[in-house]
């Protein structure tokens, strides 16, 4: 372990308080360092939807809710592409790159987002999500820091064997598997792939002004059905899956 890796590894355990290491821990020190205001991690498994691991603070749940609902943003090319920073929502790359995400991040008070991806080798896991409520870049020395404490992220997820004072870092369970669940069940109702059917309640979110997880609700507790050609919304117990 190199001198950076173990000052922020200290701090992680620092912040544990004695405790088992979780992501939030790792969340709050990235915070710190990286001098943002808030942070999310996010996983994105191929054979998953993008489903939200950990959020610092009620602005982190609101603009995972708005990347998941809108399908676009930082946090979703980071995947595929490697870090994305994006120091000012208002430039106008950031608003032809993301049309929907960059208005609608500006209108809930985020100015800067830096998404930073979570891979081991090939295996790709998920996307540390960093917001800023003003414009400005990360120093060389933030981005730094904040790409190691993204490397520790990775290692709490699969479970690696680092410890602090012998404890294994603790799971943690996804926030909203019904995001899942009702993917499964649009995949029974279409007849369409995993992907068609998030696209489909993304769409549906986004076309009424909700958030995925509560139109994944109404789908879960049969409240909303997709058909083909239409959606229909009220009791469908009678319906089946």
């Amino acid at each position: 372990m190199n001198a950076d890796r173990a000052r922020l590894w200290t701090l992680v355990v620092e912040r544990a308080l004695g405790a088992p290491v979780t992501v939030a821990h790792v969340g709050a020190v990235t915070i710190t360092t990286a001098g943002v205001d808030a942070a999310g991690v996010t996983v994105t498994l191929a054979t998953s939807p993008r489903e939200s691991l950990y959020t610092s603070d009620q602005l982190a749940a609101d603009m995972d809710d708005l990347t998941t609902t809108l399908g676009e943003g930082p946090g979703v090319d980071a995947v595929t592409s490697g870090p994305v920073l994006a120091p000012d929502l208002n430039d106008a790359w950031c608003q032809v790159r993301w049309p929907l995400f960059g208005p609608a991040a500006i209108e809930v008070g985020v100015f800067a987002v830096f998404a930073l991806p979570l891979r081991i080798g090939g295996i790709r896991l998920g996307v540390l999500d960093l917001y800023r409520v003003r414009p400005g870049a990360l120093a060389g020395v933030q981005l730094a820091d904040a790409l190691l404490l993204a490397d520790t992220v990775c290692a709490l997820l699969l479970d690696t064997d680092i410890r602090a004072d012998g404890q294994r870092p603790e799971g943690a369970a996804l926030q909203h598997p019904e995001v899942h669940q009702a993917t499964g069940m649009v995949i029974a109702q279409l007849g369409v792939s995993a992907a068609v059917a998030l696209i489909r309640l993304r769409a549906y979110a986004y076309s009424h002004d909700q958030r995925l997880r509560d139109v994944a609700a109404d789908v879960v507790g049969r409240r909303l059905r997709f058909h083909p050609e239409h959606f229909t919304r009220g009791p469908t117990d009678s319906e089946g899956d």
